[in-house]
Order: structure tokens, then sequence, then C-alpha cells
């Protein structure tokens, strides 16, 4: 610790690891006795007033979803219970990073959020239209997410920031590789997949339960702006997605999405080559094929913005019967984030707002008071629970299937496997084409050139881990010596980053 800063809580207790979360074992769940896990994220969903400190601009519509295919046998979610069945559902899609006023054709990740008003409540699925993430840990969440904004001296966007992190980071090189192919400028909101990303527990009436993960698959086809086509659109009309999907409603064109599943038993699961709860890893669809569920059609745009849209409250943490979370530490820590964000932003009361209500299953709680509290509060009926003056009562038969714990309680590194290189090479190898690799080339090497060149090298180093030709062309395309990026992609993670500290390499 010589001539170092100690790094502290807010109280000034030190912290002892920033990389990894408590757990019990390496797989999860998270400890609730992780303080300062719950202190960072506490105070990074109160960074921003009043907009979302993500996912801030953003479009949203009306619709249903209907059961297509029978899974029944996986999951006893009434709303999923039969073929035919309709759930009214409401919509809203979203860039990641950038304020309410950002381009709709920013090079960023869709927010994919539906909410569900079922019968048994309102469930809500927050996803991605990238089925990876950049990180798997949420420890790591509020520095990511810093990095993607502004500097805090020049309150401008900084390519050192941005990929100084993502450098620093290689579990990252998977997302990244599709945010910067020209899937990360989606033409529009109705041209793109929406992923769940996240690993979710289906359980049925016998109290057996598997693992399942969403994918929304656009009935329009993809379809991508290259960065030139992204840049152009981005001066001429920021908002073109969000004006292509009202439009399209209006003309009674109605964008569909056909939902397909991936799905594990937990004896598969246990034998699967990829950890099924890192979210940086997709599960291949030769060794998991998809199958059909239903669709999601939208159909009725909002009648007010603000009230619908802006005021739209998604929670991974709204679940029904007969799906819950599974040990995926990012979505674990996501159902006290969302839930906790929006009580910062739009009050403890935001579930009375219309647009969250619980439409087709009434609120019958014994929550009280408090900011915006818009109905009758309950009148005189008790604000306690067990009484004896009404007729509530718990219904045991919604419980979720009990789960071994086993682990001991630390920080633990994911390492089952650890390797983060795989993925992102056989996508480059196996599913881009040669144009879909020389824009990928490009596009970074356009980003990457602002960042200092120390930063370029070690970065590049990712890419050529992954695949030795995609590391070289980026490296080309920056000018920089390709012996030189080799060299360090055969380094260790500690000795690259070493070999890269500031002042080396002309920066």
């Amino acid at each position: 610790m010589a001539n170092k800063k100690r790094y502290t809580t807010a109280f000034g207790i030190p912290v002892d690891n920033d990389q990894n979360s408590k757990s019990a074992g390496k797989r999860g769940p998270l400890l609730m006795q992780d303080v300062h896990l719950l202190e960072k994220l506490g105070h990074f969903d109160r960074e921003r007033i009043p907009e979302r400190v993500v996912h801030a601009k953003g479009a949203g519509a009306h619709g249903y979803f209907e059961v297509t295919g029978d899974v029944s046998k996986y999951t006893k979610a009434d709303f999923l219970s039969k073929v035919g069945k309709q759930t009214e559902v409401f919509a809203r899609f979203s860039t990641v990073g950038g304020e309410k006023g950002s381009a709709d054709a920013a090079r960023d990740p869709r927010g994919f959020a539906l909410k569900f008003y079922t019968e048994e409540g309102n469930y809500d699925m927050t996803g991605n239209n990238t089925p990876v993430f950049f990180i798997r840990d949420p420890l790591k969440f509020p520095d990511f997410i810093h990095t993607q904004k502004r500097h805090p001296a020049t309150n401008c966007k900084d390519a050192d920031m941005f990929w100084d992190f993502l450098s620093l980071t290689p579990e990252s090189v998977h997302q990244v590789t599709i945010l910067f192919s020209d899937r990360g400028t989606p033409a529009t909101f109705r041209n793109m997949n929406g992923y769940s990303s996240h690993t979710f527990v289906w359980y049925n009436d016998k109290g057996e339960h598997f693992y399942v993960q969403y994918h929304f698959k656009t009935d329009q086809g993809i379809k991508n702006l290259d960065r030139h086509q992204a840049t152009k659109m981005a001066g001429e009309d920021p908002d073109h997605a969000t004006r292509d999907l009202y439009q399209a409603i209006e003309r009674g064109e109605q964008p569909s999405w056909t939902l397909e599943v991936q799905i594990l038993s937990p004896e598969q699961a246990e034998n699967f080559g990829w950890d099924i709860y890192d979210i940086t890893k997709v599960w291949p669809h030769s060794e998991v094929p998809p199958m059909e569920v239903g669709k999601l059609v939208l159909n009725k745009n909002p009648e007010n913005y603000f009230a619908e849209v802006e005021q739209a409250a998604f929670s991974p943490g709204n679940l029904v019967p007969g799906i819950t979370i599974s040990n995926d530490k990012m979505l674990q820590s996501r159902v006290f984030s969302y839930h906790d964000t929006h009580i910062h932003r739009l009050g403890p009361n935001y579930h009375l707002i219309p647009v969250n209500r619980p439409k087709n299953s009434p609120e019958n709680s014994y929550q009280r008071d408090a900011f915006m509290r818009t109905d009758g509060n309950f009148g005189g009926t008790p604000n306690y629970w067990p009484n004896s003056f009404d007729d509530t009562e718990t219904d045991p038969s919604t419980a979720e299937p009990v789960q071994d714990l086993v682990g001991q309680t630390g920080r633990h590194t994911i390492d089952f496997p650890n390797d983060d290189f795989v993925q992102p090479g056989n996508l480059y190898r196996k599913v881009m084409s040669e144009q879909d690799r020389e824009n990928l080339v490009g596009n970074i090497a356009d980003h990457l050139s602002h960042a200092q060149k120390r930063i370029q090298m070690r970065q590049t180093a990712l890419f050529y881990k992954a695949d030795q030709d995609y590391g070289t062309r980026v490296a080309k395309a920056l000018g920089l010596d390709v012996g030189e990026v080799e060299k360090l992609a055969g380094m260790s993670e500690e000795d690259r980053v070493s070999a890269t500290a500031k002042g080396t390499y002309g920066s």
C-alpha cells in the first residue's frame, strides 16, 4: 500500500475486493450481508435526477402476447398455460448510455422491456437486443456505466474512459464484438431481436424446475445501419426509431416478435459446457435448440408519452408463480436495483401509476402511506398482517421449489469455465460474413483510434486472443505493430496490464 490511497466505502471503511460480490460459493447466490455492494448499487441508482440513469431515451407501445406452443410441462405460469391464451403487454425500447435527448442511431445496446399484465400480477421481462452483456458481476456495473457516460472534467464522451475499462475487463470482449458489429446500430426498434440474456428458472406444479433463456425474434427481419448511415441519421433525424415505431403502428403495421426459449433440465445444466449463470456467454443453439412459445404483437400507441412511456417502470423482480430468478449474480442484483431506482425516480407508490398498475390482479397488500399515494390508501382497513378483521390469506401453493445452497462466503471469481475468448472467436469466424468482419474492424478502428496507444494495444490484444485474424486486422487498421499485439496477447492478464500501464506505448 506504499504511496497508494486505500479504497474505502463512503464511511471510510477499507474495501477488501471490488471485483467480486460476496456469494455462497463461486456460483452464488449473492449474500445480502455484502454492504459494499448494496452501498455501491444504492448510490449508483440515485446518481441522476430525474431521468433514468440508464435507458433514458426510449419509445413504447401497447400490445398483447399470445401462446402458440405448449410449455405447460415446464412452468405453471398461468399466462403460458395453454395455446391461444392472450395477455395484455406494454413494451419499451431504449438506448442505454445516452441522455433523453441523445440519438436513436447511437452505437449502444438497446433495451427490450416487457410488462405482462397477467391474472397473477405483473410479470416484467427486462432484456436487451443482445444475448450477452459486458460484465458478469454487479459490483462492476456502476463503474462500467460511468465509462459510457461523460468525462467528469470535460463533460464529453471519452474514448480513453470507454476503452480503458473494457480493455481491463476481458469478459467484455464477446459483447464488444456484437456491439461494434452493425448490430450495434439497429435500423429501427422493429428490426431487432430481444433477449432475456439472463437465465431464469421455470417450475411446474410437480415442483420440477428448469433453466430458461428467452429470445424474441423480430418478424420484420434484422436490419441495421452501418456506421456512416448511423452517423448521418443521428444528425438528420435523432428520433428516427421513436418516430418509426409510432408511425408504423398508426399505419396499422403491427410489429411482432416470435418468442423462442432454450430450456435445460437441472441434469443437463450440471453437465453443460458453459456456466449457465454467466451472462457474458450464450447457450449455442446447436447444443440447446430453441422452441417456439408465442407471439408478441404491438398494436396501440401511447396516448401520452410521459404518462405511459416515461413513467413505465420495469423490474426483473416482478415475477409470477411458475417463474423465478436463478443464481445469476447480475440478475439477483437487478432485482434489488431496479425496484430501488424506481422508488428514487418515481416514488414508493410508483406501482399506482396506471401503466405500472397490476390491471388484472388488484393489489391487496399492507403497504400504506408515503409520497404520491393517489388511491384511497385502503381506507380504514388494517395496515398489518396477520389480523382478525379481514379475510386475507397467503397462498402456499405459489411457493417456489426449494434449492440447496452450498459454498463458503467470500468474494469469488467466476471460473466455470473462465474462457472469455472462445465464443467471440466463434462469432467472428463462424457466424459473421466477410462483409460483417470488414464492418466490425472498421467500426472498432473508427472509435478505438481516439484512445491512447497503450489502451489500443491492450484492447487489440484481447481481440487477438479471440481470433488471430480479428486482432491482426484491428491492429493494422490502427497502425499498430502486429508483433507487439501478439506478444501482449500471449501474456497473463496481470503482465498485460502492467506492460500497458500509463507511460508506455507512447501514451
